[in-house]
């Protein structure tokens, strides 16, 4: 039997890829991060599922419930918000796999920061103007980030940053990019992008703080922060799509 790492995407049902839905339907244990999902997600899963919350259970927990279900023949759908390759504990819990010989897969889903650009209607690279994109976190009740991923380093590229984790610095935040993006860069924070709770925020390094605390978001948001996200923004052909270009 099989634990399957399942991308649940930003939240919504309809955006899990057509490979998730099947392994969800076809498993008959399904571990989820209820903090996240939208509940519609469970609805994939059968009818008669053991359906297990995570939220609040320790990695070892977890990984009873996967052996578990493993040592009963069982398949296994693990629902990861957004996508496995970013801040899923991923790694934690699959050397745990290994050490007790159960065998594992990963099936990719939609990345939250990707959920907000599409909410927002925008392109996170424009030609000339920025060409990169660091996703990354701050430190407020997690481990601590590595000394070269402090968040100035990546300020001074002046790429866009798309900041997880991190909603309730969101002041201090904005005062330690202003020197590097300027008080008056655009700033977006979506919550709960694709799901009926959504909010959207907009403003900049300036008045972005404010937003969010009369909005008394805590957790389950993005943030978007560069030039990029200019409005009506005026940006050069990309090379590709040049009708100069050789063809």
């Amino acid at each position: 039997m099989t634990v399957h790492f399942i991308g649940a995407g930003p939240g919504a049902a309809d955006l899990l890829t057509v490979r998730a839905v099947t392994l969800l339907r076809d498993s008959p244990v399904c571990l989820y991060a209820g903090t996240y999902l939208d509940p519609e997600v469970l609805a994939h899963c059968a009818p008669d599922a053991e359906l297990i919350d995570t939220q609040r259970l320790d990695i070892d927990a977890i990984t009873e419930h996967l052996v578990r279900a493993h040592t009963a023949g069982k398949d296994v759908a693990r629902l990861c918000s957004g996508d496995p390759s970013l801040y899923s504990a991923l790694t934690e819990q699959t050397r745990r796999l290994d050490a007790a010989g159960v065998p594992w897969d990963v099936t990719p889903g939609v990345p939250a920061y990707a959920a907000a650009a599409a909410v927002l209607g925008t392109e996170l690279t424009v030609p000339e103007v920025v060409q990169s994109v660091v996703l990354t976190r701050t430190r407020v009740r997690s481990t601590t980030m590595p000394a070269t991923e402090d968040l100035a380093e990546f300020a001074r590229t002046r790429a866009t940053l798309a900041l997880h984790l991190a909603i309730t610095r969101i002041r201090p935040l904005a005062a330690d990019l202003v020197a590097d993006y300027g008080p008056d860069c655009p700033v977006a924070v979506v919550h709960r992008a694709s799901q009926p709770e959504q909010l959207v925020l907009r403003g900049t390094l300036t008045d972005i703080a404010d937003q969010v605390e009369a909005a008394d978001l805590r957790q389950a948001a993005v943030i978007l922060v560069g030039r990029a996200l200019t409005p009506a923004l005026t940006c050069v052909t990309s090379h590709l799509y040049d009708p100069a270009r050789p063809r």
